[in-house]
């Protein structure tokens, strides 16, 4: 016997048909390249949203295409998120970080159509014109007086305000099957060649509703967020849809992701939660104590990406902010695991509290997980065994875009995320390790991630990476490379002397290499391939003895 209740479908454009119905005057903030700010509201984004499907439809484009972007937080490109896949074309938010050669890949991989980017990016598009032989038009994101000037190696170049200027702000969206496809993201390709996952209506409406809750991002009407994770890395963690959804306002960064602009967003917007990954906080949480200003109204950052050393959690607890823990991944929306306290959390020490901040957490409902050894059995739930974590849900990719590779690699159909984890008595993950980062020693395995919070909770350490290098003896040992804080006078030993009575000693890594800087992937991410070939033969560390 089936339900009595209507057949309705889950699409992207409801979102932000309901945000202009019901908190049409809710405010959309943006910075623009010049450093000024721009307001809008939902009502003005939905219709603009229309007058650019329009414009799209108008451009020859059909069901299923894919139209790309290269863009930076602005009320533009949230446009173009929804105008495309309301439409029922496909938004491939590209990452203007990755290697040129990757970006034409990807863009040829997708077969994009149209391309729209922010004037910024015109000139790596530019070098790669010869190669994107798929492409029929691109759309600069500005108005007529901004447009660049002089000869285009494309056939049609096209302004944003342009397009939109000739259509009506009413358009007939068309009733989509909830499992359209409606957004793509690929992988950062760090091993091997980028993948596609390309998300439905139904997955981003059901992650978005999830997202809004009040043990992950807890938004509401009176909410104001800003969303510092990029809207090229998997959509901004959900933050465009998630934010419209329940009519908060929505403050947009673009690329001025410095100390100074961020913060002078919280304090001027009066923003009250936030999200991004680990390196942009540190940065910010570091200029604010070294100008002793405030996080004004900010009460709650989600972090993600990168595992979050507890030594940051700290410290904006120490300024009243409360940092919610994440995990996912490209191939999950990305939201799998938040680390949501339990109503016992209340009695919890300072010091318990800042230890526990260092697990991802349990899933958000609809997403399931197990935690498996290498013969498949389920592990011990001690928090101290390790094991593979693997996930399912309505928001996990089952296959790659123009692939027919399984994301799960397993005949039972879980994903096999690749991280190294533990989980204890009430269901709390914690990540030890990716499996290819994970140094084994002896034949016992060591968390360069636990080994890494270590380090950056010593008083004198700005960033640390922990890389295995190979041992005749052990098979492999840590090495620690670092940076120091500007001023800082911090040798070997007293660095190492440090992680006394915090892990075994036969955890503690063998040597220290100070370094100026740090590789870091397209998506923030510590590159630990690059600082294994870098470092890992252990050219003689500088000291300080």
């Amino acid at each position: 016997m089936r339900g009595l209740m209507m057949d309705v479908p889950l699409s992207v454009s409801s979102i932000l048909r309901h945000a202009a119905a019901y908190h049409g005057e809710t405010e959309i903030v943006s910075r623009l390249a010049d450093g000024d700010i721009h307001r809008t509201t939902y009502a003005a984004t939905w219709a603009r949203s229309q007058q650019l499907a329009n414009g799209l439809v108008r451009l020859g484009l059909t069901a299923g295409d894919r139209i790309g972007t290269l863009a930076w937080n602005s009320f533009r490109h949230l446009e173009v998120y929804f105008s495309t896949a309301g439409a029922g074309f496909v938004c491939h938010t590209i990452n203007p970080r990755l290697f040129p050669e990757q970006i034409a890949y990807i863009i040829n991989h997708a077969a994009d159509r149209v391309l729209f980017v922010e004037p910024g990016f015109l000139g790596l598009l530019e070098a790669i014109a010869d190669k994107l032989g798929k492409v029929e038009a691109i759309v600069v994101m500005t108005d007529r007086g901004n447009m660049p000037a002089g000869p285009s190696k494309f056939a049609k170049v096209i302004c944003f305000e342009e397009l939109l200027a000739r259509e009506p702000a009413v358009f007939d969206w068309p009733v989509l099957d909830e499992n359209t496809a409606a957004a793509l993201c690929y992988t950062s390709g760090t091993t091997g060649d980028p993948k596609g996952v390309l998300y439905s209506h139904r997955s981003i409406v059901l992650h978005a509703m999830s997202a809004c809750m009040p043990d992950v991002f807890a938004l509401g009407a009176g909410s104001v967020v800003m969303a510092v994770v990029p809207m090229f890395h998997v959509n901004a963690w959900g933050l465009p849809y998630a934010a419209p959804m329940c009519g908060a306002k929505l403050v947009l960064p673009g690329a001025k992701l410095d100390p100074e602009s961020l913060h002078d967003l919280i304090a001027t917007e009066r923003v009250t939660h936030s999200a991004g990954v680990p390196t942009v906080w540190m940065a910010l949480l570091d200029w604010i104590d070294a100008k002793a200003k405030t996080f004004g109204l900010l009460k709650r950052v989600v972090i993600g990406g990168s595992a979050c050393p507890p030594a940051m959690f700290a410290r904006f607890r120490d300024h009243g902010v409360f940092v919610l823990h994440a995990w996912g991944m490209t191939e999950t929306s990305p939201l799998g695991l938040v680390n949501s306290p339990k109503a016992n959390s209340a009695t919890r020490s300072p010091a318990e509290a800042v230890a526990f901040s260092a697990k991802q957490g349990r899933p958000l409902f609809g997403i399931q997980y197990r935690i498996v050894d290498a013969d498949d059995n389920e592990i011990a739930h001690d928090g101290v065994a390790f094991g593979s974590l693997l996930v399912r849900g309505p928001w996990v990719a089952a296959s790659y875009s123009g692939s027919s590779e399984s994301v799960a690699h397993r005949p039972d159909g879980w994903f096999e995320t690749g991280d190294v984890v533990t989980m204890d008595a009430d269901g709390y993950v914690q990540v030890v390790d990716r499996t290819k980062d994970v140094i084994k020693s002896g034949g016992e395995w060591i968390s360069s991630i636990e080994l890494e919070n270590i380090a950056v909770s010593h008083p004198a350490v700005r960033e640390a990476a922990v890389v295995a290098k190979p041992d005749a003896r052990w098979g492999e040992r840590p090495l620690l490379v670092v940076i120091r804080r500007p001023g800082a006078d911090l040798s070997e030993p007293d660095l190492l002397a440090h992680y006394e009575g915090k892990v075994a000693r036969w955890c503690v890594p063998d040597s220290v290499v100070f370094v100026e800087e740090l590789p870091h992937t397209a998506t923030g991410k510590l590159l630990k391939s690059r600082i294994r070939e870098l470092y890992a033969a252990a050219a003689q560390p500088d000291r300080r003895k």
